[in-house]
């Protein structure tokens, strides 16, 4: 076991190694989505071009706009943060373990969700309240898919804590569970809902009329777009990570030592560069399906966890 200054630095860097990345992911996607449509690809690092020039541009309030407005974009920032903080990115064994249950981390998340719908409420335009009345309704759908998920996991690894779950996979060894296949697709489809992606959302447009994530953000600008952005990039690196982590653990950290968390550095960008081109390869072969569509989508998805739920409990449990 490391002295507790050691982990606790080691805590940190993983953190700020999440936060870090997060644009360099988004980048990745775009990237891979050009080359598959072919047509020409920014660099990787265009997104910490884009963030860097928003934030040195003036911020524009409407009149209208009140404290919970000019607030919003640090408090979904710092739900993020606080998110991607009890995830084991790396390595688990952390200090940061106490606080890395999926509960918390659904909570963070609604956390987040609630003040960005409240901000699209708060100028009293007719996108605002579109965007944050659509993402409510694809939040009430994600979520018990996602909670399904999170049952499937704890069951099997006997906790709801990321870190001892994944200890548990790890430990296990390479077994073959039909459930997390199941599982794996429908939290891989509500995180294509929750990220604002392709079939439900296209992040690279702005067409009122069916847009969501970006409709609650249309009025922000400057370093309050900067770190709305930067919020949702976030998120969609935590999706990433827990279904990288979750369903392909191997390459983890169990010790601190330099070898090991280089490897877990190694692992885990091998792990999301694929995962990328996955996504990529979704979203370049699907159109965006009618809004109404969407409760479909994510009662598959629902479904599906819980097929993976009623697999586990049928195969592993043997009911």
């Amino acid at each position: 076991m490391a002295h507790p200054l050691i982990a606790w630095a080691l805590a940190l860097l993983q953190t700020l190694l999440f936060i870090a990345s997060a644009p360099l992911l988004a980048g990745w996607i775009k990237c891979v989505r050009c080359v598959l449509q072919n047509r020409a690809s920014p660099s990787v690092l265009q997104p910490y071009r884009d963030l860097g020039k928003l934030f040195r541009k003036k911020v524009v309030l409407a009149e209208e706009a009140s404290w919970l407005f000019r607030s919003t974009p640090y408090i979904v920032l710092g739900t993020m943060i606080l998110a991607a903080a009890v995830i084991p990115l790396v390595t688990v064994r952390l200090p940061t373990d106490a606080i890395a249950d999926v509960i918390v981390l659904v909570g963070f998340l609604a956390l987040g969700r609630f003040f960005l719908a409240l901000a699209g409420l708060d100028i009293g335009t007719s996108f605002g309240g579109m965007g944050s009345s659509r993402e409510m309704m694809v939040a009430s759908l994600a979520e018990p898919a996602m909670l399904m998920a999170v049952f499937t996991l704890s069951m099997t690894a006997s906790s709801t804590n990321l870190s001892t779950a994944m200890h548990y996979l790890l430990q296990s060894g390479l077994v073959l569970r039909p459930a997390f296949v199941f599982t794996a697709a429908g939290l891989m489809m509500v995180a294509i809902a929750e990220t604002g992606r392709l079939p439900v959302d296209n992040p690279a447009t702005h067409l009122e009329l069916t847009m969501i994530h970006e409709g609650m953000i249309l009025e922000y600008s400057g370093r309050h777009l900067a770190l709305m952005e930067w919020a949702s990039e976030i998120k969609l690196m935590i999706y990433a990570v827990l279904i990288a982590d979750i369903f392909l653990p191997w390459g983890i950290a169990t010790r601190f030592t330099a070898w090991a968390l280089v490897m877990g550095v190694v692992a885990i960008g091998a792990k999301l560069a694929l995962l990328v081109v996955l996504l990529a390869v979704i979203e370049s072969g699907l159109a965006k399906m009618r809004l109404f569509r969407v409760p479909e989508f994510l009662n598959l998805a629902f479904l599906l966890c819980l097929l993976g739920l009623l697999s586990h409990i049928i195969l592993e449990v043997g009911i």
